[in-house]
């Protein structure tokens, strides 16, 4: 198999979508996990998981933002597997962080991957976590006569795991053909304190959920999805009953169209019943549930609700569009479409590995974070494993599906929750940084309040021509001053703690700050032309060589600096050289050294960097 990967890719059509709705309470993470039967040996684990990486490189990749989308760049990262230490399915994206998109971690003789949506979807999970537990387990029993095994075919490349499948199988007559979706009921609960995410799972016989579902002529599928439904319809008041209930369902498209790609490639449906308008007992819905799934699971509809997703991204305009608008955008319609369905359900199959290495495994399991209600499906063997997730305070859903179940001659078992204290609580940085910023709010206030009042004394004192009322207003002039040095400094270090991920675009944003703070300064002071004359040319030049200190000092890759090199030294460059051709300087030769030094450093750029300029240029202009 070839293991060489690309080094850049851009975003498929679902990760766009990931990377704008992300946020610290709907973090696009999901975790899928392996219980073992004996305890995990963490040494073993981080062998297995630098074997797993070198079968699938692709998940080696960092998110980038580019001028029009973000994409995801090789990195020379490797994963680290430590011991669980947080919620689960926290953040791992972190907006400027140079970091990877998944995790391992173990807690006692749990395995568990966590994965950014971005990165790939459920099918590719499960594919990087059987090859994860088989590495292990050979490397752990390999001495008791285990056999290795070869889980991807050797015909298959990295290049095939990297396809985009969305861009394969587009077609943009079909995506003009759109449908106007109905609002569909919303869950309306108490939130869990801090926002908490819930998990909580349960199994059943992989045997008896079959059994059953044969003899009402349906799927597993249909047959879970109908409990959800009358599930949450149990909690509805009439009111509430004007709306239809409506789950999401994803789709694995690699069932409709030929794909081994391991980046996301699935569609949804959005089985729906609308209660209070007639017959709606258990198998009357079941009927209508299996009749929708028997009309949309069909290539055709799947590649037309595929290339109406797509036609949005291909839009002339959107594609033009600067990144932080168009993700702002899309966002938006993110948490609009969210009145679309009630809650999601995910059925991610069986998870199949060979008898010698299934013996020392317990169960599978999988769950993601939501903003509403999610239930995800895996089984291994006999052992189905329910997964449901929320932000409320409250469980009667899950409490009316599993009876639902009961009653329908499906018996299930609790598992009960077995997770960590986190280290370190989630929200400790922004809790200082508000405390922070309410003192310095504090600050400038009672200055400015102070300021102000001893400045108006001294004015109506000033036909006195006392030295004390000399005094007061110099005294008054201070404080007002002191006031805006403390807002100047905390402008600054709140882009120091938001940037702090990533030291150059940290400086980038401190040379532009000082540089319009220096302008807003002289001009309140009278005017005297220091910020032009040596400010913006000084603080120009000495970013400039931090970022070249910073490149050397941390030996980063031409890649990871090449942006920054080329905006501070085409800002150091035009706008000196801006202000000398306008005659407003008074000290001309200090703006023309640094624009002069600039031009220079911009052309051994280009001379002795050519080939890492361009691709940067290609990868940060990409539409």
């Amino acid at each position: 198999m070839e293991k060489k990967s690309k080094y850049w890719r851009r975003l498929d059509n679902a990760a766009k979508l990931f990377t704008a709705a992300s946020t610290k309470r709907d973090t696009r993470v999901f975790r899928f996990y392996c219980e073992l039967k004996e305890e995990v040996r963490p040494e073993v684990l981080q062998q297995a998981v630098e074997r797993a990486v070198g079968t699938y490189p692709l998940f080696l990749s960092v998110m980038r933002k580019g001028m029009f989308w973000n994409y995801l760049e090789r990195s020379e990262l490797r994963p680290v597997v430590r011991a669980e230490y947080k919620e689960p399915c926290s953040r791992l994206y972190f907006k400027d962080k140079n970091a990877l998109l998944f995790e391992v971690t173990y807690y006692k003789n749990r395995i568990n991957f966590e994965a950014f949506h971005v990165l790939t979807d459920g099918t590719g999970a499960i594919a990087f976590l059987r090859e994860l537990v088989s590495d292990y387990l050979y490397l752990a029993y390999q001495e008791e006569g285990l056999a290795p095994i070869t889980l991807v075919p050797d015909d298959v490349t990295v290049q095939d795991h990297e396809v985009d499948s969305f861009t394969k199988y587009y077609s943009p007559e079909l995506g003009k053909r759109k449908q106007a979706k109905p609002q569909a009921h919303v869950l309306k609960r108490v939130r869990r304190e801090n926002g908490q995410l819930q998990v909580g799972e349960r199994e059943v016989s992989v045997k008896n959920i079959v059994e059953r579902s044969r003899e009402l002529g349906v799927s597993v599928s249909v047959f879970i999805t109908t409990a959800l439904l009358l599930a949450i319809h149990e909690e509805m008041t009439k009111v509430q009953e004007r709306y239809p209930v409506v789950l999401m369902v994803p789709v694995n498209l690699r069932n409709f169209f030929s794909s081994e790609s391991m980046l996301n490639f699935f569609n949804w449906i959005l089985p729906k019943h609308k209660f209070g308008r007639g017959d709606d007992s258990f198998e009357a819905v079941l009927t209508e549930v299996r009749q929708y799934f028997k009309e949309e699971l069909t290539q055709e509809k799947m590649a037309r609700r595929m290339s109406e997703l797509i036609s949005l991204e291909v839009h002339p305009v959107l594609r033009f569009a600067p990144a932080d608008l168009k993700n702002l955008c899309i966002h938006a319609g993110a948490k609009f479409s969210e009145r679309e369905s009630t809650a999601v359900f995910s059925n991610m199959g069986p998870i199949v590995l060979p008898d010698s290495y299934a013996s020392y495994i317990e169960r599978f399991g999988c769950f993601t974070s939501t903003p509403k209600l999610e239930l995800c499906v895996i089984s291994f063997r006999d052992k189905m494993s329910f997964g449901f997730t929320s932000r409320f305070d409250t469980d009667n859903i899950q409490r009316n599906f599993y009876r639902i179940l009961e009653e329908q001659k499906v018996a299930s078992g609790v598992i009960e929750p077995d997770f960590p204290e986190p280290e370190v609580p989630s929200n400790l940085e922004m809790t200082v940084y508000k405390s922070y910023t309410l003192a310095c709010l504090a600050l400038v206030l009672f200055m400015a309040i102070v300021g102000v009042n001893l400045h108006g004394q001294a004015v109506a004192g000033a036909a006195d021509k006392t030295a004390a009322t000399a005094k007061v207003m110099t005294v008054a002039r201070a404080l007002l001053f002191a006031a805006g040095g403390v807002a100047s400094m905390w402008v600054a270090s709140s882009i120091g703690f938001f940037k702090r991920h990533n030291l150059f675009k940290n400086a980038v944003w401190q040379l532009v700050v000082i540089s319009v703070a220096s302008v807003i300064w002289d001009f309140v002071t009278g005017w005297h032309g220091w910020s032009v004359d040596y400010v913006i040319p000084g603080v120009s030049a000495a970013v400039l060589l931090t970022l070249i200190v910073l490149a050397r000092v941390q030996r980063r890759m031409p890649r990871e600096y090449m942006f920054y090199f080329m905006f501070t030294a085409c800002y150091g460059m035009v706008l000196p050289f801006i202000l000398v051709m306008t005659g407003i300087l008074h000290m001309t030769w200090v703006c023309m050294i640094c624009s002069a030094s600039c031009l220079l450093f911009l052309v051994w750029l280009i001379s002795f960097k050519g080939r890492e300029f361009r691709e940067e240029m290609q990868k940060k202009f990409h539409v």
